[in-house]
């Protein structure tokens, strides 16, 4: 099976953190990007090192899904541990285990703590529980691998209380950009949900007072998915399986082919079936279909299990970002759902991690409520938008880094001009991330043309470098190029190309080191 390039990118960093001694590390990427193909092929690295390999995940549907996945990519069978079914007397190198049974401390028992030299753990926002963690540590000598949809800051803080390091990440925005997932269009439907009167436990709204609240609006959502997905084959996800079934019922009766599963259903494989093959067109769950279920050609997803979890947000609209023969994009039906305290994640939660960006992108769709709006040009829009605001009101202090005579550059000059929100934001989360930079990094950093007096950590070093080597690739302009044409007036240098800021040093200079006539640097746009 040939590995799309990030792919065989992840594999790499994955085993390069291995063998750096970092041996708990994360891989983050999007659902839809192939993350079971990917870590099957890490998993055959391993054995064709002569270890033994354990998948653990909480679900059936995931073990079933990393077996086959790797049967498929690598040719690897594999041995069960769950319930009655036991691994230990088993040839096989790699075993899917379920963590339910390996976290019984009679099960454990049984196993030598040098057992397994890998870990895989699939849905890894899942492992900071007791039963994880109780299998993990027995096991406490193997390398792990932890791999999640988008995890959001809180989920980061959490997972990097256990594992080392991030050995790579790849965004929903690059996934789609490069044409591996499909675009996402949301649509604010302009109907007021009141949540003010739900409590949170265990960090997310309770499944039980979301549905009790839900319940008097599910007449009038019905009737504007009428209007706007009659022609989708549409997912919605509600928050309790009475109210799912509820909301079964009433699009029925408005016409649409409507069927409903959870985990009690004894016929859910044959429901799920009929929806792939068109007997439905809409498919309500009680949050049974957010891990391990794939239905490409569904191209509208409905979100009615309002949730401040940014990867379990993730989880639900992915449901509907693969891509399918004749599929446009996935139209995310946004409501306008109103608490008092409590940020909820929105559409714009997909594509940024910006808190400003996330709240202009839902103040435009808002704005433009009952109409679809691309997240890319969204995001695009309010980064503009954000930008220029932070600019304002940075102005000053911008203006003062311009004048400051050192020949490096200051990392906030270099994040401003470069439009890098994600730099500006940097919140570290592992032990390495908060450490000093190192003096590799500082050296290599001062090279390059960074002032490393305001970078802090190491964590946002390796970002900032990680960044240079991006845009040298790129064929953008250099640090060094930046503060020079900068330091003379000229605006948004980062977005010129090597070659535009080259070019117009090189004029500078050959007319005394003074504006050349006719340019006018606060107007001057690079090319």
């Amino acid at each position: 099976m040939k590995l799309r390039p990030y792919q065989i990118e992840a594999r790499e960093r994955v085993q390069a953190e291995w063998a750096k001694g970092n041996k708990k590390t994360l891989l983050v990427l999007p659902t839809g990007c192939g993350k079971t193909i990917v870590f099957s092929k890490i998993i055959e690295d391993r054995v064709n090192m002569g270890e033994r390999v354990l998948v653990l995940a909480h679900r059936s549907e995931l073990l079933e899904q990393a077996s086959d996945k790797l049967k498929q990519a690598t040719g690897i069978g594999t041995a069960l541990e769950k319930a009655e079914s036991s691994c230990l007397n088993s040839f096989e190198s790699v075993v899917v285990g379920s963590v339910q049974t390996l976290q019984r401390q009679k099960r454990l028992d049984l196993f030598p703590p040098n057992y397994f030299d890998t870990i895989v753990i699939d849905e890894a926002h899942h492992c900071i529980s007791d039963g994880y963690q109780r299998v993990l540590n027995h096991f406490s000598g193997a390398n792990v691998l932890g791999v999640t949809a988008t995890p959001d800051r809180g989920d980061r803080k959490s997972l990097g209380s256990y594992f080392d390091s991030l050995a790579y990440e790849y965004s929903i925005v690059e996934a789609i950009k490069s044409g591996y997932l499909s675009k996402i269009k949301a649509l604010t439907i302009p109907l007021n949900l009141d949540l003010s009167n739900v409590s949170t436990q265990a960090g997310d709204f309770k499944a039980g007072e979301v549905g009790n609240a839900l319940e008097p609006y599910l007449e009038q959502i019905a009737q504007e998915m009428l209007e706007h997905c009659q022609n989708r084959k549409t997912v919605i996800f509600l928050p309790l399986v009475k109210t799912s079934q509820k909301m079964t019922a009433i699009l029925n009766e408005k016409g649409f082919r409507a069927a409903e599963v959870n985990g009690e259903s004894k016929d859910r494989k044959e429901i799920l079936s009929d929806f792939e093959n068109n007997k439905y067109n809409v498919l309500c769950n009680s949050m049974l279909l957010t891990e391990g279920w794939d239905c490409p050609d569904v191209d509208c997803v409905v979100v009615l299990r309002p949730t401040k979890v940014r990867s379990l947000y993730s989880q639900m609209v992915g449901r509907g970002t693969r891509l399918a023969p004749n599929k446009d994009h996935v139209l995310v039906l946004d409501f306008l759902w109103h608490t008092e305290r409590h940020e909820l994640c929105r559409p714009a939660y997909l594509v940024s991690e910006d808190e400003e960006v996330q709240k202009q992108m839902t103040k435009i769709t808002e704005d433009n409520a009952s109409m679809a709006l691309d997240l890319e040009d969204l995001e695009s829009q309010a980064v503009e938008d954000v930008v220029q605001q932070r600019e304002e009101a940075l102005a000053k202090q911008l203006a003062e880094m311009r004048k400051r005579k050192r020949k490096l550059v200051d990392p906030l000059q270099f994040e401003m001009s470069i439009h890098a929100n994600d730099l500006t934001n940097y919140v570290p989360n592992f032990g390495w991330e908060m450490q000093p930079p190192s003096k590799a990094q500082i050296e290599k950093l001062e090279h390059l043309g960074i002032n490393t007096d305001e970078v802090g950590t190491a964590g946002k070093a390796s970002m900032i470098l990680e960044r240079l080597r991006k845009r040298q690739l790129q064929g953008l302009a250099t640090p060094k190029q930046i503060r020079c044409l900068e330091q003379r007036g000229f605006r948004n240098v980062g977005m010129w190309t090597f070659e535009n800021a080259s070019n117009m040093i090189t004029r500078i200079a050959s007319n005394g080191w003074r504006i050349p006539k006719g340019v006018i640097p606060a107007t001057f746009d690079g090319s």
